[in-house]
Formats: C-alpha cells, sequence, structure tokens
C-alpha cells in the first residue's frame, strides 16, 4: 500500500537537492542508493562522458517472480533553473517554494513515484516481472539523456515514462516532431546617426523575417515559435550581426516540413531583399511517436486508474520528452502524470494528495502488468 508520507519524505529529500542539466551526480547518487535497497542491480552509462555531464544515466534491473514480459520505467532527474538555495513549504497539503525558485517537481515527483510504486509492491509480495529502471540525466536541455542512451542497456521493450502533470488521468500516447532553426544573419555596420544608409541593419532583416512567417498554432498538429533574438551592439551603430533561433513542431512530418521551409524562406527573402547574409541551420531534435489506444501500456494503465475512479484520457502532447526517443529506439511507452502543476515557473507546485494518487495508480500498472 503506498504510503503517503514515505512518499512526501523522498521527493522533498530530492528536491533539495540542486540538479540543473549536466550537474546531477548528488541527486544520483541518492536515488541510485534507494534503488540499491529494493534490490536492484545499478549502473551509470557513458552519456555523462559524451554530453560533458557529471553523470550517466542511472540504469537499474531486477529481476522479476512473474513470467510476465519485462517492464521498463522512466523519469527525468534533472530540473531547469533557478533551483539553488530552494526553500520549500508546505501549506494546505501542497508543497511549492518560497516563489524565489523552481520546485523541481517535474521530475522529481516522478521519480519518488517509482520508488514508491516499486517498494510498496515488494511490500505487499506483489509478483512483478522483471524491471527496467531507467532514470535520466540532462532531460531539460535536449533530452540529452534519452537522446544518447543505449536501448541494449535494458531488456524491456514496453513501459512507462513517470513525467507528466495534471490531470492525472493523462496517458500521453503521442508527441510531435520538433525541428530547431538557429539563423545567423550578416549585415554590414554603419554609423546610425551619419550615415546610416551605407549599412545593412541584420536586426532589421531578422525583423522582417519573423514579420512575415506563421507563428503559434498552425494547424491541429503544427506549432511554430521565436524563441530566442540576439543581436547589435550599440544604438548607433547600424547592427552588423543578429542571431535568431526558432522552432517548429507537428504531429505530421508534412506539415513540419512545409512550416520549416516556409521560416526559413521569410528569412531567406529578407535578406535578399536588403543584400544581407543569411546561415540557417536546422536540426532535428526528435522524432514524432503514436501508442495505438489499445496497446497493452495504455490498457495497462486504463485498468489502473480505472480501479481507482479515476477516467483516462489518452491523447497526444504538443510537447517533447524522453517518450520520444524510447519509442524512436523501440521501446513503446507512454507518459503518466503525477500531479505537479506550473512546472518551469517559480509558481510550480504539487498536492500531496495528487502524488500519492499518481503513485498508486504506478503501483496499479505494476501489479497489473506482473498478471
Amino acid at each position: 500500500m503506498i504510503n503517503s508520507e514515505r512518499l512526501t519524505a523522498t521527493f522533498l529529500e530530492l528536491a533539495r537537492i540542486n540538479s540543473p542539466g549536466r550537474h546531477e551526480a548528488v541527486v544520483a547518487n541518492a536515488i541510485e542508493a534507494r534503488l540499491k535497497a529494493l534490490g536492484f542491480e545499478t549502473r551509470r552509462d557513458g552519456v555523462g562522458q559524451i554530453i560533458g555531464g557529471e553523470t550517466g544515466n542511472i540504469i537499474a534491473h531486477r529481476p522479476g517472480a512473474s513470467p510476465a514480459p519485462p517492464i521498463f520505467l522512466n523519469a527525468h532527474m534533472d530540473t531547469v533553473q533557478p533551483t539553488p538555495n530552494i526553500n520549500i513549504v508546505i501549506e494546505d497539503g501542497v508543497i511549492r517554494t518560497d516563489g524565489t525558485t523552481i520546485l523541481g517537481a517535474d521530475d522529481k515527483a516522478g521519480v519518488a513515484c517509482i520508488l514508491e510504486a516499486l517498494e510498496s509492491s515488494l511490500e505487499d509480495g506483489v509478483a512483478l516481472p522483471d524491471v527496467d529502471v531507467v532514470i535520466t540525466a540532462a532531460e531539460e536541455i535536449g533530452l540529452l539523456g534519452a537522446r544518447y542512451f543505449d536501448p541494449a542497456e535494458v531488456v524491456a521493450r514496453s513501459g512507462w515514462v513517470v513525467d507528466g502533470g495534471q490531470p492525472l488521468g493523462y496517458i500521453g500516447v503521442g508527441a510531435p516532431s520538433q525541428n530547431t532553426m538557429k539563423t545567423n544573419i550578416t549585415g554590414k555596420a554603419a554609423h546610425a546617426g551619419t550615415s546610416p544608409e551605407h549599412g545593412i541593419s541584420a536586426i532589421r532583416v531578422a525583423a522582417e523575417a519573423i514579420a512575415n512567417m506563421p507563428h503559434g498554432r498552425i494547424d491541429p498538429e503544427t506549432t511554430a515559435n521565436v524563441g530566442v533574438i540576439t543581436g547589435g551592439q550599440a544604438t548607433n551603430i547600424v547592427a552588423p550581426s543578429c542571431e535568431v533561433k526558432a522552432e517548429a513542431r507537428s504531429q505530421n512530418l508534412d506539415s513540419l516540413e512545409r512550416q520549416t521551409e516556409t521560416m526559413l524562406n521569410a528569412f531567406r527573402e529578407a535578406g535578399e531583399r536588403h543584400g544581407a547574409i543569411v546561415d540557417i541551420d536546422v536540426e532535428r531534435v526528435y522524432e514524432a511517436f503514436t501508442v495505438p489506444g489499445d496497446s497493452r501500456e495504455v490498457t495497462i494503465a486504463s485498468e489502473s486508474m480505472t480501479n481507482l475512479g479515476i477516467t483516462p484520457e489518452p491523447r497526444r502532447s504538443g510537447g517533447g520528452s524522453d517518450a520520444n526517443y524510447f519509442n524512436a529506439k523501440g521501446i513503446r511507452c507512454v507518459i503518466l502524470g503525477c500531479g505537479y502543476e506550473d512546472i518551469h515557473t517559480t509558481a510550480e507546485r504539487i498536492a500531496i494528495g495528487d502524488m500519492t494518487m499518481g503513485a498508486r495508480i504506478l503501483e496499479g500498472v505494476l501489479r497489473i502488468a506482473g498478471r
């Protein structure tokens, strides 16, 4: 039976450890110690060296007592920033910070739910199948742990990624592909007061391009955003350079390519109008995935939720996660929620009752998977 007090204590222990991407060694040690105490064989892979981080992914395996197929569980141990000097407040059953840092429930609540669901199941004598747990590094800075993960490290080819918030009935069955675009525009410097006509403003080129491309919700499956603009030297200098970082996402690859090309053409055309040099680098960050609604992963999660009086809500997400890479690498998995809200902001919070229910859902998944 899920122990809410133990779950909360585990989450608070993890949340108080500062662990931005590439700096997760301390929290990794704490998580690995808990997995070892539950009878898991653990190791770290070489991803830390690949990405220049303190640690690789934690890979843990525990032989099961059930002949059912092996299962895979995942959450990530890094958080967005700011996290130093976190001051946690618990009020009316809700965990948050004092408002100066994020909380890190994304995804330390997911890690805590995995640890508690496993411990509770083992305490109750549940016949689990073989279980592979992968706790990834550097998810928040480009899904790096999952990107460089070798699927040969685990035997399971089916599982659940515990990295969602509300509602608790959420089952993430799909997510888009994403292209990122970094555009460097080279213009020509000139004095802005005495001879602006001799210059070519890279910032103006960028502004015209951005104004002439579609943004936001493009269609039901496609979105686009310009997120970062840097350039210029001073107000009295016609800007000789400007860098623009943008992205496009879609469940439909044809739509993704059309939107990407539309954005690229806007930059090219603006550069040609003004005689600027435009250099664009496009990267496919991750591939889309879709898990069928009648899959084992969805069916088991739905049964666990229904048993707890929660209505399952299978749906596709607009964001990427480690699940994109795991599915692409042959480990079919869906995403489960653990109750957090307002992630990536200093208003981030999680209700203890919701986190407890998230752990109960996962415990139910483990029981059903072992049948």
